[in-house]
């Protein structure tokens, strides 16, 4: 690859797939992951033909062990060197947590806690030594606080938050920053398919964030070095209602809206 480089893993849709085409309008080339290879390969050729950068397809399954150190051996034996690493994988689910498979529950872990630290591991070692590097890691608001009926996704965005903070500090001086990027309600596919499980519930547009607008912040605070990134005026102020609210009082709250939202008695 001729220029820096960019590793976008879930880049297939959504806010992944805008944050590629942030990173390739920068001129960054790209190394694209996920497991659908049809869109990875359309918008490899999109973002190439559109932004001259070269992209690079990986189908890869990254709740699997063992998949990022394959992945960064792979890149490694070819000469590419990451400089930017966006851990943007994740799945959603939505509903009471004694009514979820258990698997269900540890496919989540696996991928949005495991294959974010996984990733982490293989790639931020080599940023540190070439003492250049930016990492951006999609969380979400409910990293700040508990959501009933999505109870493992906001406990593992809660990971990812606090695993990004920490970081932050610690590459201190490496030339290597870490960014969280928390997002609210996006409009996504993902996004999409909890909706219409949730008993039809509609949200009003000005709540729905867009992938491109999520995306333009997120690449921003990265290159910036800023350790939090939460878009939208609204998703700010929910944040720092949250902080300055009793514990008590945003779990009550949180159940009020989950029953709703979930369409529970």
């Amino acid at each position: 690859m001729r220029n820096e480089c960019a590793l976008i893993t879930g880049a297939s849709s959504g806010i992944g797939a805008e944050l590629a085409r942030e990173f390739a309008a920068a001129g960054f080339d790209l190394v694209l992951v996920a497991r659908n290879r049809s869109k990875l390969r359309a918008l490899a050729n999109a973002l190439s033909d559109e932004f001259q950068v070269d992209a690079r397809v990986e189908v890869r399954d990254l709740s699997r062990r063992n998949t990022a150190a394959a992945l960064a051996h792979s890149l490694r034996d070819d000469n590419i060197a990451v400089s930017a690493l966006v851990n943007n994988a994740g799945v959603l689910e939505q509903g009471r947590f004694i009514n979820a498979p258990p698997a269900t529950q540890q496919q989540l872990i696996d991928l949005n806690v495991s294959g974010v630290t996984a990733m982490l591991g293989e790639f931020l070692p080599d940023m540190v030594e070439r003492r250049y590097g930016r990492v951006l890691n999609v969380a979400s608001i409910a990293a700040f606080q508990p959501v009933p009926l999505l109870a493992v996704y906001a406990a593992t965005k809660a990971f990812v938050l606090s695993l990004t903070e920490s970081l932050s500090e610690e590459l201190s001086g490496t030339g290597v920053t870490a960014t969280a990027l928390c997002p609210g309600v996006t409009d996504t596919g993902m996004v999409d398919n909890v909706l219409q499980k949730s008993s039809g519930v509609t949200l009003p547009s000005f709540v729905l964030g867009e992938a491109e607008q999520v995306a333009a912040a997120g690449f921003k605070a990265c290159m910036k070095g800023q350790a939090i990134c939460v878009p939208g005026v609204i998703n700010r102020a929910s944040v720092l209602s949250s902080q300055s609210t009793p514990r008590w009082l945003t779990r009550r709250v949180a159940g009020v809206l989950g029953r709703y939202f979930g369409g529970d008695d």
